[in-house]
C-alpha cells in the first residue's frame, strides 16, 4: 500500500496581519511547504482587506492544492467589534476554500495550542518554539501569526491523522512517543 501524501493549508486568520502555512504530510514526514504572513495594514477600508484576504488565500490554494484547509476559530475577548471584524475575515478564508471545495476543519486556540506543546494555555512563543525545534527551524519569523497558522495545520494533521485510524490509538504515553518521536526530546 502507498503512504498517501496530504498537503494541509493552516490559517489564523486576522484583519491586520493574517497567518498562513502549508504543511505536505507523507506519512508520518511532515514538511514545510511555505508559511508566513499576509499584511493588511496598508489597507484602510475594512472590505477591501477582506477582498485581499480572499484573493490571497485563494492564490495560495491555486498555487499549492490543499487536500484540506484547518482554521483557527476566533475567540471572544472584550470588544464585540473585533470579534466582528475576525469572523468575517475567517469567513472571508472559508469561502475561498469553498470556492474551491476543499473540506475545512475549525480548532480552538487551545486545542491547537493543546497539539503542539501539550498545554492548551500555552504563549504564542512557546507555540513558535516548540515548531522551531520540531522543524529545525533557525529564525523566529518576525510575526507569530505565521507560527500560530502553522500549529494549526499541524494541529489538524494530528487530529485527521487520528480521526482516520492512521496514527493508531492513543493508548499511552509510550505509544504517542513511539507514534510521534519528532515531539518529544
Amino acid at each position: 500500500m502507498a503512504i498517501k501524501e496530504k498537503i494541509i493549508l493552516g490559517l489564523d486568520p486576522g484583519t491586520v496581519v493574517m497567518g498562513y502555512a502549508v504543511i505536505q504530510a507523507v506519512g508520518a514526514d511532515l514538511k514545510i511547504l511555505q508559511y508566513g504572513v499576509i499584511h493588511l495594514n496598508k489597507y484602510d477600508d475594512h472590505y477591501l482587506r477582506l477582498k485581499k484576504i480572499f484573493e490571497r488565500v485563494e492564490s495560495i490554494i491555486t498555487e499549492y492544492s490543499p487536500d484540506e484547509v484547518a482554521l483557527e476559530a476566533p475567540f471572544y475577548g472584550q470588544n464585540v467589534q473585533a470579534m466582528l471584524k475576525l469572523g468575517r475575515a475567517q469567513g472571508v478564508a472559508m469561502m475561498a476554500a469553498l470556492s474551491k471545495q476543499i473540506p475545512i476543519t475549525e480548532y480552538a486556540p487551545k486545542k491547537v495550542k493543546q497539539a503542539v506543546t501539550g498545554n492548551g494555555n500555552a504563549a504564542k512563543e512557546q507555540v513558535a518554539a516548540m515548531l522551531m525545534k520540531q522543524f529545525k527551524l533557525t529564525e523566529l519569523p518576525e510575526f507569530l501569526d505565521a507560527t500560530d497558522a502553522l500549529a494549526v495545520a499541524i494541529c489538524h494533521y494530528y487530529h485527521s491523522k487520528n480521526a482516520t485510524g492512521t496514527g493508531g490509538t492513543k493508548k499511552s504515553w509510550k505509544s504517542f512517543v513511539v507514534e510521534n518521536p519528532n515531539r518529544v526530546k
